[in-house]
């Protein structure tokens, strides 16, 4: 097995005044000094080092042909995640390891290159047909090799850097159809079919293992951590990546016009797409403080802005498991990999599917500046379209959820033309609290139904007080068309959202009525009876 001990690849660095991006990358330590720093990882894989097997489908992390795997130290050891390497900016990569199609070759007894168990199941399954979207298909099959191996430990990872363990007995473990979905979730090419990709998904665990060393991995990681700042310079262009919060403060009361950058999901599309100019960024990927998940004194969930979307949601399911179908149809896994929960709130889009549920269950935004911590209530921070309650140096710092009310019932439901990584035709969200029959609190929030995502007051009011009956219910229906002046777009007509928003707050009485309640199996029964 061939070692992964760095090695400097050094270039002339001809602006000192900055640090070169520095990234593990087939075995040694790459350095990029002469890159713009909104040029992607795809650009730089395809244009700049010649390698080809990454694909460019979208441009904008929807087919999954670009996908490759980031590695990057976490708190208990390297963490090995799915990305779409095309809306991802190249100094993002800096400290971390980059691993793409060509990197899964390994070597027999004889010193011969043979097919990584997960492209080998891809070839005996007939997983592939014109074969372009298939190094997208296997990098996410084999961020999920990764994951169902008993050791923790990743598969071959550098240029040659595998080896098979010949004679062993496979040390994966059968693996459930929604799992494989979940990992599948970013690559929507159908060319072959699905079931071969999912036979192949089932065989890749059955064939020998191979192994790989993360101990040496995390080891060129740790050489790779950067104590100060990250600054990097091209141009007229400056990208800052503070280290701690305090810095991220100075550097934002210094750049107040500065473009704030966390996981590129949506950002990295106004490049790839609309070709904008993005000026300054500062990238708060590296700001620890911002990465954690804590519970509050005052009972609430409080998750940095620096949380991914997947380990945000982990984290809140565990409390209300009615967000797991929310987590599974968020995006895809490899947009739930970078995006943050805290990016998805400081965006501001009307068709985020966070806000919506967070307004429900009454979510609080924590602002940061020069002059300490600002906090209001989340739908407080919407002005208008795309306009917020934010003083220019002010960054969102976090998000915080209240924990769990047994006097609380709570429901989020998503419309769309696709169950996977598609955009909510309308998203829903909604709490209750009822004393005997009647509505002591209630909570009616909608994403796709306004220019920013919105309560439906009039309706609230209207049941508030009131007996929870289907009477009172239609009255707050009719009034819901008070509440939301709906557009058409290529998603669904104004009729349409106004309709079916209607509809889910009848879907949400039939779950929550104090006269048999229904399960969701049932709801769904009784919608098409």
């Amino acid at each position: 097995m061939s070692t992964l001990a760095p090695q400097i690849h050094s270039e002339h660095t001809a602006n000192t005044s900055t640090s070169p991006i520095r990234f593990f990358y087939r075995g040694e330590v790459h350095s990029v000094d002469q890159a713009a720093p909104t040029r992607t990882i795809l650009q730089h894989l395809r244009e700049d080092l010649h390698c080809t097997g990454t694909k460019e489908g979208c441009a904008e992390g929807d087919c999954g042909a670009c996908t490759v795997v980031v590695g990057e130290m976490g708190p208990d050891g390297v963490v090995m995640k799915s990305v779409n390497s095309c809306i991802q900016f190249l100094p993002t990569l800096d400290g971390k390891a980059l691993f793409t199609v060509e990197d899964l070759k390994q070597t027999n007894a004889q010193k011969e290159e043979i097919l990584h168990p997960v492209q080998q199941a891809m070839v005996e399954c007939h997983g592939s047909q014109c074969g372009f979207c298939t190094p997208g298909f296997v990098m996410s099959l084999w961020d999920l090799y990764l994951k169902n191996d008993g050791s923790q430990a990743p598969s071959c990872a550098s240029s040659g850097a595998c080896s098979s363990k010949s004679g062993t007995q496979p040390a994966h473990q059968p693996l459930a159809r929604k799992t494989i979905d979940i990992a599948l979730s970013g690559n929507l090419c159908r060319c072959t079919g699905y079931r071969p990709i999912i036979d192949a998904a089932h065989r890749m665990g059955e064939l020998p293992a191979v192994s790989f060393d993360r101990a040496t991995l995390q080891q060129a990681l740790q050489g790779l951590q950067r104590e100060e700042m990250f600054v990097y310079k091209h141009g007229t262009q400056t990208f800052y990546a503070p280290r701690t919060l305090a810095q991220l403060v100075e550097v934002r009361a210094a750049n107040p016009t500065a473009r704030m950058l966390a996981g590129s999901t949506d950002v990295g599309l106004w490049v790839t797409k609309q070709m904008r100019d993005l000026g300054d960024i500062i990238f708060l990927g590296q700001v620890s403080e911002l990465a954690t998940v804590a519970t509050t004194g005052s009972g609430k969930i409080e998750i940095g802005a620096g949380v991914t979307l997947n380990d945000a949601y982990a984290a809140l399911a565990a409390h209300y498991p009615e967000l797991n179908e929310m987590w599974q149809r968020f995006a895809s896994l490899p947009i739930r990999n970078a995006g943050t929960l805290g990016g998805n709130v400081a965006n501001g889009s009307p068709i985020g599917d966070s806000p919506p549920w967070l307004i429900a269950l009454g979510a609080e935004v924590v602002l940061r500046g020069p002059e300490g911590q600002r906090i209001m209530p989340l739908e407080a921070l919407y002005l208008d379209y795309m306009k917020k309650d934010m003083r220019p140096e002010e960054f969102v710092e976090a998000v915080r959820v209240p924990l769990p009310s047994k006097a609380i019932q709570f429901r989020t439901y998503k419309l769309a033309k696709r169950f996977d990584q598609d955009i909510s035709a309308v998203c829903a969200a909604f709490s209750i609290a009822l004393e005997d029959d009647k509505v002591a609190a209630i909570r009616i929030a909608f994403g796709g139904m306004a220019a920013t995502p919105k309560r439906a007051a009039k309706a609230e009011a209207a049941l508030l007080g009131q007996v929870w009956s289907e009477a009172n219910l239609k009255a707050a229906m009719v009034l819901m068309a008070e509440d939301y002046i709906p557009l058409s777009d290529m998603r669904a007509s104004n009729t349409y959202r106004m309709k079916t928003a209607q509809n889910l707050l009848r879907r949400f009485w039939l779950e929550t009525r104090v006269d048999a309640p229904l399960q969701t199996e049932q709801v769904n029964a009784y919608a098409f009876a």
